[in-house]
């Protein structure tokens, strides 16, 4: 069975349209496809153009490979898949606009959004619709709508305290900017370094600026042990280049959402290499992801990035889901995605709380740039 896939701009009838390609008939009437064929539409929204491309178009990838390794083993309940591009841009704008196409499209199911900016806004529209999400957003404030797979802010800030306690440092300097998420990993930092008696500063950037060196100049007038950056990629490689060129001697730390293989392009390898990130290394760094990483790079000739292997799991875990509920349908589909446990995932193990939707255990690390320009875990 081979996949399908289309473009979100599609109009009229795409679904018959494909399908007649492939041999898939209509019904008795000749006025659609008969049940037992129809494909199972599922969405998969994150930044494929924009500023965060880089990861958005793995994250496609990712989701387009789990969605041909399913097909060819029969589908979904003996149904193809039909993989949908859903782009957002990282932009709340479009947020609900794109989730009314996929609702057109009669998607099933998306795996996405990836910003949390972005599900704050369509995740409640997703379960109105009863469109099952399975998505990326890291903000707690998304937590019981839907699953995830992916690290959440609370999950993420323990790491980034402890290792910042290790370090015995004692001033700290926030630059963030106002997203949801990364305002979210600022105020969690910041309470658990305060309570520990780190003394924090936090100054604003405003995204989408070419310059930061004011804003840095503020950060640094303190004379901080350590600057962390709570900022998106670009605005991240360019206050690292910034922090570069000051000459202070602060430890700089790069939020998760600054882990993007452009970000390496962009801040130059000897400023990445001076830096340390919290997230989850890329693909090949992770043990429980070889099969994956081969199958990757035989099918897209390219070495895989970090996020496309949470899409790739997160498709694989909502097939699983859809079969173990013998439905595709939202309320069985959705709460048999709940009472997932101990998948072996690219990502590891996985086990999502009925309660949250969230993962319980998340692979999440403080990470390094090597001299290849690939995250790893830092030793």
């Amino acid at each position: 069975m081979e996949p399908l896939f289309i473009e979100l701009q599609l109009a009229g009838n795409p679904v018959a349209s494909i399908l007649a390609g492939f041999g898939y008939g209509l019904d008795s009437n000749g006025g659609g496809l008969s049940s037992d064929q129809e494909p199972i539409v599922i969405g998969l929204e994150a930044p494929l153009s924009g500023s965060q491309k880089a990861n958005g178009r793995d994250m496609w990838r990712g989701a387009k490979l789990a969605a041909e390794e399913l097909n060819l083993e029969g589908g979904i309940l003996g149904r193809p898949i039909e993989l949908v591009k859903a782009d957002d841009r990282a932009d709340p704008e479009r947020a609900l606009p794109v989730a009314g196409k996929l609702k057109r499209l009669g998607a099933d199911a998306v795996i996405g959004p990836y910003n949390s900016g972005v599900g704050i806004l369509n995740l409640p529209y997703y379960l109105e619709n009863e469109i099952v999400p399975v998505h990326l957003t890291s903000t707690d404030d998304t937590d019981g709508e839907g699953v995830t797979v992916q690290p959440k802010n609370s999950q993420i800030a323990p790491v980034e305290e402890a290792y910042i306690l290790s370090q015995g440092i004692k001033t700290v300097s926030i630059l963030v900017d106002p997203s949801t998420f990364t305002t979210g990993m600022a105020d969690r930092l910041e309470a658990a370094l305060r309570a520990n008696g780190v003394d924090v500063e936090r100054f604003s950037i405003t995204p989408g600026a070419e310059d930061y060196s004011a804003a840095i100049q503020q950060a640094l007038a303190s004379d901080p042990g350590l600057v962390y950056v709570s900022t998106y990629f670009p605005e991240g490689s360019v206050i690292a280049k910034g922090l570069a060129a000051s000459g202070s001697d602060a430890q700089r730390f790069m939020g998760l959402a600054n882990v993007d293989p452009a970000f390496v392009k962009l801040a130059g390898l000897e400023v990445a290499q001076s830096l340390v990130f919290s997230g989850t290394p890329e693909a090949a760094q992770l043990p429980t992801a070889k099969v994956y990483v081969k199958a990757y790079e035989q099918r897209f000739d390219r070495t895989p990035g970090v996020w496309g292997t949470f899409t790739y799991d997160s498709l694989q875990v909502l097939a699983e889901a859809m079969e173990q509920a013998g439905s595709n349908r939202f309320e069985p589909a959705l709460d048999a995605l709940l009472q997932t446990r101990n998948y072996q995932g690219a990502t590891g193990t996985i086990t999502i709380d009925p309660i949250t939707g969230n993962r319980l255990k998340v692979p999440v690390f403080i990470l390094q740039v090597n001299a290849e320009g690939v995250y790893t875990i830092k030793g």
